[in-house]
């Protein structure tokens, strides 16, 4: 049996604390002991203790990467529970703390971000890469846009596993249920429903998407754009959307927290994120679901969303570029039905959460052999 401690410091249920939720469910448990150590008073720990993971409340820093005096609380957690693995969730505290102790220590990167000029070249280049490949015999990168991101910073390729996550498929709902979903919010037979699921920040792209409805609105065309989620930018976007005239063509859901209906009523899933977006997870849901997503090609999203394959992917910010690709799935029955028709068998193939946790368990089992071929 293999002990793995996860260390991760989110407060809230975020794309990370997704993923370990989503390895847990198809995990390996006769192989593989799952524990969980957090900041107290995450949201994140009850439904980990539902998902049967072990859950370690200790008094550290939240939502921050690096806290000196974090190391010595994590050092002593790690003494008591002498894992075989310390699995890092862009905890830098917990990498320490995991080498110190003379464990296998495990990092996942689940953003994408521009790579710093500090970091890019020169003394910088070499003190990330000399500190990151210090504290970890393994790196996971949950997309190649992340890989790429960490080798511009110095991180040797070879010591990065790229694993795509994975997600539990969403449920299919029927054609009534369709047809009452969207008469409840005013989506007639005839518009074409767009969406989006994420988090309303301004690095998400809803003003992208909002120019982009006005656009098709001013033509004629019939839209509709759903947004579900809530978010610090959550009072500019609805202003936005009132400011264009758009408030029977924007439909706010706030927060959501089954998404099947949502996906059962559009014909499209949007993503026009322009910062952080290694793996989106809700495209992978959508996929599952049958829909075609129209995406920024920003980070990781043309990589999971293959251009007139499974989807149709347009310049990031470019709001007339996304416009264009919206009235172009609307425009085009034979080309919507490929790409819808593609989008769950992809997902079957690449993206489910068993594929995930396998490719997961088999980045534990090189890193407790010692494959460091990247250092």
């Amino acid at each position: 049996m293999v002990k793995v401690l996860n260390v991760i410091s989110d407060t809230n249920i975020g794309g990370a604390g997704r993923v370990i939720l989503n390895y847990l469910k198809y995990s390996d448990r006769a192989s593989f002991d799952t524990a969980v150590c957090l900041p107290r008073g995450s949201l994140l720990a009850a439904p980990l203790r539902d998902a049967g993971a072990g859950v370690y409340e200790l008094d550290i820093s939240p939502d921050k990467s690096f806290d000196r005096g974090d190391i010595r609380k994590l050092r002593q957690l790690i003494r008591e529970l002498d894992p075989d693995i310390v699995h890092t969730h862009g905890s830098l505290s917990g990498r320490i703390a995991g080498r110190r102790c003379g464990k296998t220590v495990i990092y996942t990167r689940h953003s994408v971000f521009p790579v710093s000029p500090r970091i890019r070249s020169g003394p910088g280049h070499l003190l990330n890469k000399l500190v990151n490949e210090h504290y970890a015999d393994r790196i996971i990168a949950v997309s190649q846009a992340a890989k790429e991101n960490l080798t511009d910073g110095g991180i040797s390729a070879g010591l990065i596993d790229v694993v795509i996550n994975g997600v539990e498929p969403v449920s299919r709902v029927s054609g009534e249920e369709r047809r009452l979903l969207r008469a409840r919010y005013g989506i007639g037979e005839d518009d074409f429903a767009c969406g989006i699921i994420a988090r309303i920040e301004p690095y998400k792209g809803h003003m992208i998407i909002l120019d982009a409805a006005k656009i098709l609105r001013d033509e004629g065309r019939s839209v509709k754009v759903a947004v579900a989620g809530t978010g610090s930018f959550e009072e500019e976007v609805r202003k936005r959307a009132a400011e264009l005239g758009l408030q029977d063509n924007v439909i706010f859901l706030g927060f959501v927290s089954d998404v099947a209906p949502v996906y059962g009523m559009l014909d499209a899933q949007l993503n026009a994120s322009y910062g952080t977006e290694a793996t989106s997870l809700s495209l992978l849901e959508g996929m599952s679901a049958g829909l075609p997503a129209i995406v920024s090609d920003y980070g990781g999203n043309p990589y999971i969303i293959e251009h007139e394959k499974n989807g149709l992917v347009f310049k990031s910010m470019d709001s007339r570029g996304l416009a264009d690709q919206i009235r172009r799935l609307m425009s085009d029955p034979a080309l919507y039905a490929k790409l819808a028709e593609n989008a769950p068998l992809m997902y079957s193939a690449r993206y489910t959460g068993k594929i995930f946790a396998e490719n997961i368990e088999a980045v534990y089992q090189k890193a407790l052999k010692g494959v460091n071929d990247g250092k």
